[in-house]
């Protein structure tokens, strides 16, 4: 099979019940009368059963029976359709975006969305963008699109979109064209426009679509100031819940390097002046500025963590797929011992290396998702107003490091993945070659990579006057000064501590480089920065992650069942620090030379 779901759920046990503070979480009123402790491992497992069972074999129809356009319509692979509603009258999709008591907390839904999307990366995007748009029409629309919207969204009935990109405008959304126009009704507005790859914009798997739909009301505000959102369905429902067409057509889809299954739509709204599109919240007249930006951000935000965590599922799925290949093809002899007679490839140096590179970054990549996936669950839950203040701080910092760097490695990972085969890495009939295709979208989606390092340094380094970045410094500074005198570590927080300096260093040079007029050196180095920023904070989690493994060793004993997963937690940790945190004196050293080959280049530079 092209695709095989070898996914491990010890990591994500241990962060969820060893790691993070999850009885915090537990113990907030909406959560305090459903779940404890002692039911992540039942939620986990059961799952990663579904995952195994239901989900994986739906992974290669995606593959061989790609979603498809003809006639006017959109067509999805056979078993994707009975996924989506399974899932969803299940409980493991959208009705855990519900307000009410019971749901799963964000935390443990970003936990599970990992190795989701790692069984199936192509169906997964359906379940979060459904979640999303419901959670915007449930935070932002009145009780009456409550009432017609939600229900059929949750059960799997209808699915739900967001709707940014348009042909003239991709990443810079201020310049969309999409125009709203009002009616007699001041909630009901026509809608014309045109936008391209809207993933899950069509299909045959639901009776509706909801997209949640981007526009500038007429004469408003130009710029991301005067766009507002709407809720504009495929199918419009009456009062009495029946459905007519709504002038929303599908043009096309795209036909991708990876994600076959998933479609990726283009749609055209109003072109015979029939569609309409409810608005959420408000539109100021007078300064012509709408919501709807803000509004996004809510559904954006989330859903760039759930990006990095998918990246991460495809990686991972990959990088175990391949540990299990490595124990099974036996190639060449020890080189420590060349009369020695043939070995399994895992022996061999240079394919633990590589075993161990996609270990400890994949689980520096789980450690930063998930923690800052409890930072937003206690920003939202958490009523006392310093720590709700200090958790949406460091949510802030940490959701472009939760995305980019996942998304960034996941491809550096795959590729060692690939190699680790040697020549049967290149053939499709192994799973890292489609993970390759599928994984590569993720440092594209929900805003590119580099956007994010300019929101890290434009954004998160400047928040509150710096207090805020300040603080999320201060945390690693803090952690360094607790426990670094902890014996076995020493080399890995003297590490971690000239880490901490050397970023310290790069935020004054680019201070100095912004002082002196040099504006174009932040998205010069911004990428890099990120890159760095992560592996200094993915530095930090995993010593605090060694930490409890090296207690867990002493009371357990080497002949303990778990000693492996412990000692494992060590030996990725010391690679990390040693050989990956380096990289950000690294990344210091560049920033401080202030090379400007980048900014001198003309066009022409690249004509040869």
């Amino acid at each position: 099979m092209s695709s095989n779901y070898a996914y491990k759920t010890r990591d994500l046990k241990f962060i969820l019940k060893e790691w993070i503070p999850i009885s915090e979480v537990f113990a907030y009123d909406k959560h305090k009368d459903f779940y404890s402790v002692d039911d992540i491992d039942p939620i986990i497992d059961s799952i990663d059963k579904v995952a195994r069972e239901i989900m994986a074999p739906t992974a290669d129809d995606g593959e061989k029976n790609p979603a498809y356009f003809e006639n006017g319509k959109v067509y999805l692979p056979e078993s994707f359709k009975t996924l989506f509603k399974y899932i969803n009258k299940n409980g493991w999709g959208t009705s855990n975006v519900n307000n009410e008591g019971g749901s799963l907390p964000f935390v443990i839904q970003c936990a599970i969305n990992e190795f989701m999307t790692g069984v199936n990366p192509a169906f997964m995007p359906y379940v979060a963008l459904t979640s999303g748009a419901a959670g915007l029409i449930q935070s932002f629309g009145e009780e009456q699109d409550k009432e017609m919207f939600l229900p059929k969204m949750f059960d799997g009935t209808w699915s739900g979109t967001m709707c940014l990109t348009e042909p003239s405008a991709g990443s810079d959304v201020g310049d969309i064209l999409s125009k709203a126009y009002p009616t007699d009704n001041p909630r009901i507005y026509k809608i014309k426009g045109s936008k391209i790859f809207i993933t899950g914009g069509d299909g045959d798997h639901v009776d509706n679509v909801i997209h949640l739909y981007l526009a500038r009301i007429d004469k408003a505000a130009q710029g991301t100031r005067g766009i507002s959102l709407f809720i504009v369905p495929k199918y419009w429902v009456n009062k009495d819940g029946s459905l007519e067409p709504n002038d929303v057509e599908s043009t096309g889809v795209e036909h991708k390097m990876g994600l076959k299954g998933s479609a990726t739509v283009a749609l055209a709204c109003g072109e015979n002046n029939g569609c309409r599109g409810l608005l959420l919240g408000t539109y100021d007249t007078e300064t012509g500025t709408g919501q709807g930006i803000a509004q996004m951000f809510q559904m954006m935000n989330e859903e760039r963590l759930l990006t990095g965590s998918a990246a991460l599922g495809v990686a991972s799925n990959a990088y175990w797929n391949t540990a299990a290949y490595c124990k099974e093809r036996i190639q060449g002899r020890p080189i420590t011992n060349p009369k020695a007679s043939r070995t399994e490839i895992i022996n061999h140096e240079d394919v633990k290396r590589m075993l161990m590179l996609n270990k400890a970054t994949l689980e520096a990549c789980r450690a930063i998702i998930n923690k800052a996936a409890y930072y937003i669950e206690v920003s939202h839950l958490e009523t006392d107003p310093e720590r709700k203040k200090a958790a949406a701080g460091m949510a802030e910092c940490l959701t472009p490091l939760a995305k980019a760097y996942p998304s960034d490695e996941a491809w550096n990972c795959i590729s060692e993945s690939i190699q680790a085969h040697g020549g049967y890495g290149f053939c499709e009939e192994f799973p890292v070659a489609q993970a390759a295709r599928d994984v590569k979208i993720y440092s594209i989606w929900e805003g590119t990579n580099f956007i994010q390092s300019l929101d890290l340094l434009g954004r998160k380094w400047t928040m509150g006057k710096g207090t805020v970045f300040a603080a999320f410094l201060k945390s690693i500074e803090d952690f360094i000064s607790e426990n670094k005198a902890e014996v076995g570590f020493e080399k890995e927080f003297v590490n971690l501590e000239k880490a901490l300096a050397s970023y310290r260093a790069i935020m004054a040079a680019m201070a100095k480089y912004m002082a002196d007029g040099n504006p174009g050196m932040m998205p010069t180095y911004s990428r890099r920065i990120l890159t760095a920023t992560a592996q200094l904070y993915g530095g930090m989690c995993l010593l605090d992650q060694a930490l409890i493994a090296k207690k867990k060793i002493e009371e357990l004993g080497k002949e303990h069942f778990e000693y492996n997963f412990y000692n494992g937690k060590l030996l990725s940790t010391r690679y990390y620090l040693r050989n990956v945190v380096p990289n950000v004196w690294s990344v210091m050293d560049i920033v401080l030379d202030g090379d400007t080959s980048v900014m001198e280049s003309i066009t022409e530079t690249f004509d040869y």
